[in-house]
């Protein structure tokens, strides 16, 4: 896994998000400390969607968090067009989180169940003192735009609505603001799949409409394929590969990355998936993680250099980044007959 490597690919003046040696540790029992993120760094720029998938409780939704101060990362830095919002003071830190709004995972706990939908889309307005009487017509406005009947949904309360409506409402409610960045905490996990496939087709829609810039973050590596520009995996709090999206399914130099290819379901059984996957599938504990790479002690391609020195990211082609002693090389993923569905 990375350490101190990075993978900045872009240009300053492209760069909407770039974080630095990102760093989040929470206290635990016995003076230990849980390592959620441990120093990742990556950028992304204006108008794209960088995906982060991995396992639960490798710290993505962590990252996500972090990038917003809440909490303050450990250590690292968060630049916001060049700006470091771990420098900034609660109040400063306040004012810039108009610009970065964040989409939760469960829509229904994410409203307010004693507020009327137009009230929770209006209120960020009204707070900063953008409701100059056109208010309402702005909250209708933007129910337009991800698909919702202002007159039908706007006098009701989240309990009302199903939770595919509630998700539509708290995208309306972030995009009020009129952000330049928006942080998608599994926005579609809570969500049946053919309404998974309208929220993620809306947030395509309203990216191009707004100039969104988008960190998305998923365990669905699948979900994660189709609505990103580049991907990262994580694991154990450590980013292993960053890439573009088709190359991450084509071409993965990790083997995690190919291990969560493997995992995604195929509803064909005459399609047999290449695996190397030897090593038990328990994940360590992020109180005392391994020494060296996070993930030998279950890759089936660990030798004694894993354990001994952490790999730092190298570049494998033109914006594909691996932090692996013994990558994949070029062998692209071969399946017996048509590629699953998803990926």
């Amino acid at each position: 896994m990375a350490g101190s490597g990075t993978a900045h690919l872009r240009a300053d003046d492209d760069v909407i998000l770039r974080v630095e040696h990102l760093q989040v540790e929470y206290p635990a029992k016995a003076g230990l400390k849980v390592q959620a993120v441990a120093g990742i760094s990556f950028d992304i720029r204006k108008g794209e969607t960088l995906g982060f998938v991995g396992e639960s409780g490798c710290g993505k939704s962590t990252t996500g968090r972090a990038v917003l101060q809440l909490p303050s990362p450990t250590a690292g830095s968060v630049l916001v067009q060049g700006k470091d919002l771990t420098k900034l003071s609660s109040r400063d830190m306040r004012r810039e989180r108009t610009r970065l709004q964040m989409i939760f995972q469960d829509p229904m706990s994410s409203l307010n169940p004693r507020r009327r939908i137009r009230d929770s889309i209006r209120e960020p307005l009204t707070i900063w003192g953008r409701d100059r009487g056109d208010g309402r017509q702005k909250v209708d406005q933007v129910l337009e735009q991800v698909g919702l009947d202002a007159a039908v949904v706007g006098d009701r309360f989240p309990s009302e609505l199903s939770g595919g409506q509630c998700q539509r409402i708290a995208i309306a409610r972030a995009l009020i603001m009129e952000p330049a960045l928006l942080i998608c905490d599994e926005p579609v996990s809570a969500l049946d799949v053919s309404v998974q496939a309208q929220i993620l087709n809306l947030l395509e829609d309203l990216k191009e409409q707004y100039g969104l810039s988008m960190m998305f973050i998923a365990h669905d590596l699948a979900v994660v394929k189709n609505i990103s520009d580049r991907v990262a995996v994580m694991y154990l709090g450590k980013l292993c590969e960053i890439a573009d999206a088709e190359t991450i399914a084509k071409r993965p130099a990790h083997p995690y990355t190919r291990e969560l290819i493997n995992a995604v379901p195929v509803p064909d059984p005459s399609i047999r998936r290449r695996s190397e996957q030897k090593a038990p599938a328990e994940v360590p504990s992020p109180l005392n993680p391994p020494s060296g790479c996070r993930f030998r002690t279950r890759c089936p391609r660990a030798e004694a250099v894993c354990a001994a020195e952490e790999p730092q990211f190298h570049k494998i082609t033109d914006g594909h980044y691996v932090a692996c002693h013994f990558p994949l090389q070029e062998t692209p993923m071969v399946r017996t007959s048509a590629e699953p569905v998803g990926v």
